[in-house]
């Protein structure tokens, strides 16, 4: 059946009558253990881990610090927001509440600098690009620190983020209800942004991306819309221009992926014209130091929406969207490659 899209702002609604089905399962709230048999017969590289708490949730950032993955903010509507941030100890398999954010947002740009989180532009109420910036240092800040805001004219959510010298580097995003190619850095020691880095080659948001070897990789996103999605990929040294490179077998927006072993880790994504939840299962790598992609075993539950963070080598991936556009759930599985 041909599925037709309804566009809501920068969203895209499903019919129900063409949702569900292919969502993979829910994931088990079981804290870990071993996963699923794949189907060569041997064990599942994917697990499920303990769901989040406060119930289904899509939009989220998520970063890694000190043993803990860090999951802020939110959305489980067009309208609904959250300001909650919610702490796995991956070791205990547990969730702990972590302090809230000044406000409810969602498709935040996070980051790790140190022993300090950041946030770094996010959405807002009806898709509003913000520019603020907080910092949370755990054992030392009580809430979040207000910091130097996105210069006007630069703020924005969903975009790809990376850490390379102590800068905090912001590629892409949405504002104005559109993509954009803008790229800016952030140095949370001055306290300043410098917009001076080259853009993009081309706009995008909902892209994924990450550090190897000093070098900041952005793969894949949209231009603002489901079935805008791109396969392109870019490498940006910094102080040099923007560097094409392979493309992504499985060209898709909304992905998590986390940078292991020197391979970008992508997995999920939505725009799938194959599957009645429009979300891809697929889980690709990319190796910086060979310029190739592989395919790796699809995703126990397939979802887009989210962001995943990576500590001491497993991927996890907490809470998305298991139909396109809005379908949030409580789902947490990691991935070790």
């Amino acid at each position: 059946m041909r599925m037709v899209h309804l566009a809501i702002g920068w969203f895209a609604i499903v019919p129900a009558a063409a949702c569900g089905g292919d969502d993979g399962g829910g994931g088990d709230d079981d804290g870990g253990g071993g996963g699923d048999a794949g189907s060569d017969g041997t064990a599942s590289r994917w697990a499920p881990a303990t769901s989040i708490p406060g119930g289904p949730i899509q939009e989220t950032a998520a970063v890694a610090l000190d043993g803990r993955v860090w999951v802020l903010g939110g959305l489980t509507s067009f309208t609904a927001y959250s300001n909650k941030v919610w702490i796995y100890d991956v070791a205990a398999g547990t969730w702990s509440a972590g302090p809230d954010l000044p406000m409810p947002v969602h498709h935040a740009n996070a980051a790790v600098v140190g022993t300090s989180i950041y946030v770094v532009g996010t959405l807002s109420t009806n898709f509003t690009a913000s520019g603020v910036v907080w910092r949370h240092t755990p054992g030392v800040d009580t809430g979040w620190v207000a910091r130097t805001s996105m210069p006007a004219g630069t703020q924005r959510g969903a975009s790809i983020v990376g850490v390379i010298g102590g800068l905090v580097y912001v590629a892409g995003g949405f504002r104005g209800n559109t993509a954009v190619a803008d790229v800016s850095s952030y140095d949370p020691v001055g306290d300043t942004w410098d917009d001076a880095v080259a853009d993009l080659p081309s706009s995008r948001d909902h892209g994924c991306g990450g550090v190897i070897g000093g070098k900041l990789y952005v793969a894949g996103g949209r231009m603002a819309s489901i079935g805008s999605t791109t396969d392109t990929v870019f490498e940006l040294t910094p102080g040099s221009p923007w560097a094409a490179r392979a493309p992504m077998p499985t060209g898709r927006g909304g992905t998590a992926c986390g940078v292991i072993d020197g391979r970008l880790i992508v997995v999920g994504g939505e725009g799938n014209p194959d599957a009645a939840s429009g979300v891809f299962p697929e889980s690709e790598a990319y190796t910086a130091a060979t310029n190739s992609w592989e395919t790796l075993e699809p995703m126990r539950t397939p979802r887009h929406g989210m962001q995943a963070a990576v500590w001491d080598g497993v991927l996890y991936v907490p809470a998305g969207g298991i139909t396109q556009a809005l379908g949030a759930t409580d789902v947490h599985e990691t991935f070790t490659p």
